[in-house]
């Protein structure tokens, strides 16, 4: 469908854009900035469930859009307006929230309804995967991809005045791509968006992927201090939004729900109103069994006086009035992540003595750990930085974990309590099969019959319709809760989870948040979210200088990175 064209308002130029704690102060005239004057009357946005918003200014949006893949549905009767807030967009994994951006950035084109865009307007637009073929470029080529896009393309001092904002040394534009880690060409990629290609609105798909957590607070400063244009954000990390965002749209199978408030503030009225809709739903169900009831004695009464067949015709068309106009309930859609019950009797459950965590070469020492026990019922946060070696020691646990021999060696330096079974969540997910069916995939654990298969995979969020589908279909958030839905049939007691909630939705993390602490499993993971952190551990390790020191909250060491 073709885009409908708004007359634009004024603009300003000119905005002084500083990464906190980077050298340069001086004014970078890139960004082009919307103007808040003549503000336009407040209007119903969506599908007539949002609150009633009065946008600062209308910039870019959708009317009664719908998309679909083949004949399946991925989003319908998708209305909203964005104005000059920094708005989250937040849903399920597979709501379709990808997709719609890349309508919004024109990659894409709905099958119904239409785009609103003011005219002339310059849309940045970042997926979440980085692009492919960049890795052999140099630094400065792939952002001058950016300058390209906006006829600036001789114009590499910006690119120097950029990296300078950053704090990235000037030699770092002459290397190639591929050789950063992959937080760093993430945040470059985000840099070139946002500055670069100087947009009047920025859209953001997972900016936090790939990032450290000083990175993702670099970013967090960057964009709510020094970064003035409208911004739509997708992202799975809750802490994120509500530092970055102030207005929030969830993305629903009836359309898309606004508030103007941050992601928290707005989930918990979400929940209300679904309360309240629910509520209103089973007292209208209740007049209509109360209404059926009426009208089945009329047509009894009716056949000795056929003047009653009047009331039951009028009964039944308040059914019929009630029916059609019944609350509609949406709700989160219940999907279970029962772990196993943590079974180890004895207090303890690993106890580590004298283990050095080497790099994998062992050319370096990255952790000595002198003494260390996990009891029963543990759930262990570690906490460091980038290249601390916090995945490397869980790497360092699973390979100690020997059912055979090391439950029982006095002399070993991990062991492990005897009626432990761990698993192992891997963050690069590589040991899954893709060309193996879902229900293949979970018929296949142990004492999984194909019928506990099919149950289980529908109490996970999958429906029938695609239990036969090759797992390389799934999404990367789907592709981690088949991991857990399997390796929960392995009846483990022990995890050891290396960035579990990297593509978990939001409601897949607090599904996982609520079966950690109700399973009482023993638990080390690794995670760069911090909400995720806090909610989920009730014990903290921190690497400092190569050694494990335990904190009372992890809040000290996520406020030191970064800032």
């Amino acid at each position: 469908m073709a885009s409908v064209v708004m007359e634009p308002e004024d603009r300003r130029r000119g905005l002084t854009v500083r990464w906190p704690g980077g050298p340069f102060s001086g004014r970078v005239p890139l960004l082009d900035l919307r103007s808040t004057a003549g503000r336009e009357p407040g209007r119903r946005c969506g599908t007539g469930r949002e609150d009633q918003m009065a946008p600062r200014q209308a910039v870019l949006g959708m009317d009664g859009a719908s998309f679909f893949h083949g004949s399946a549905k991925v989003f319908e009767n998708v209305s909203f307006l964005l104005d000059d807030a920094r708005t989250a967009l937040v849903g399920e994994n597979g709501a379709g929230k990808t997709t719609l951006l890349r309508c919004l950035s024109g990659e894409l084109e709905l099958d119904k309804g239409q785009v609103l865009k003011s005219r002339s307007l310059r849309v940045g637009y970042l997926p979440q995967d980085i692009p492919e073929g960049l890795d052999d470029l140099p630094v400065r080529e792939v952002l001058r991809a950016f300058l390209d896009k906006v006829g600036h393309g001789d114009d590499d001092w910006r690119i120097d005045v950029m990296l300078d904002e950053i704090e990235v040394a000037p030699e770092v534009a002459e290397q190639r791509f591929g050789a950063l880690s992959g937080g760093w060409r993430r945040l470059l990629l985000i840099a070139g968006a946002a500055v670069l290609e100087a947009p009047d609105i920025l859209i953001l798909d997972e900016p936090t992927n790939h990032l450290d957590l000083t990175n993702i607070n670099r970013l967090e400063d960057w964009l709510t201090a020094s970064f003035d244009v409208p911004m739509l954000i997708v992202s799975h990390d809750r802490e994120f939004l509500n530092r970055v965002t102030d207005r929030t749209l969830f993305l629903r199978s009836d359309g898309v729900h606004s508030f103007k408030s941050r992601f928290d503030l707005a989930r918990e009225e979400l929940l209300r109103r679904d309360a309240a809709a629910a509520t209103r739903r089973k007292v209208e169900e209740k007049e209509v069994r109360r209404l059926e009831a009426a009208a089945a004695r009329y047509k009894v009464w009716a056949v000795k006086n056929p003047d009653l067949n009047k009331r039951k015709k009028a009964i039944e068309t308040r059914i019929a009035r009630i029916e059609n106009d019944r609350t509609e309930v949406i709700g989160v859609r219940e999907r279970r992540l029962e772990l196993a019950d943590g079974d180890i009797d004895a207090r303890v459950a690993l106890r580590v003595h004298g283990l050095t965590v080497t790099t994998p070469d062992k050319a370096r020492t990255l952790i000595n750990i002198d003494r260390l026990a996990i009891a029963a019922g543990d759930r262990v946060a570690i906490l460091g930085t980038n290249g601390a070696g916090k995945t490397t020691l869980l790497n360092a646990l699973a390979a100690a974990f020997d059912p055979a021999r090391q439950h029982y060696d006095g002399t070993a330096a991990v062991r492990f309590n005897p009626a432990a079974r761990l698993v192992y969540f891997d963050q690069s997910m590589k040991d899954l099969p893709l060309k193996a069916s879902l229900l293949g995939y979970v018929a296949a654990a142990p004492e999984a019959t194909e019928r506990d298969a099919v149950r289980l995979l529908a109490q996970a969020g999958f429906p029938f319709i695609r239990i036969n589908d090759p797992i390389g279909r799934l999404s990367y958030g789907e592709r981690a809760r088949l991991i857990f839905l399997r390796l929960k049939l392995e009846r483990p007691n022990f995890y050891l989870l290396d960035e579990p909630t990297n593509h978990l939705d939001i409601e897949g993390q607090e599904a996982l948040e609520a079966e950690l602490e109700a399973a009482e499993v023993s638990c080390l993971f690794v995670s760069h979210d911090r909400y995720f952190t806090r909610t989920a551990a009730n014990r903290f390790l921190e690497i400092r200088r190569g050694k494990l020191v335990e904190v009372d909250d992890p809040d000290g060491f996520f406020d030191a990175q970064g800032r």
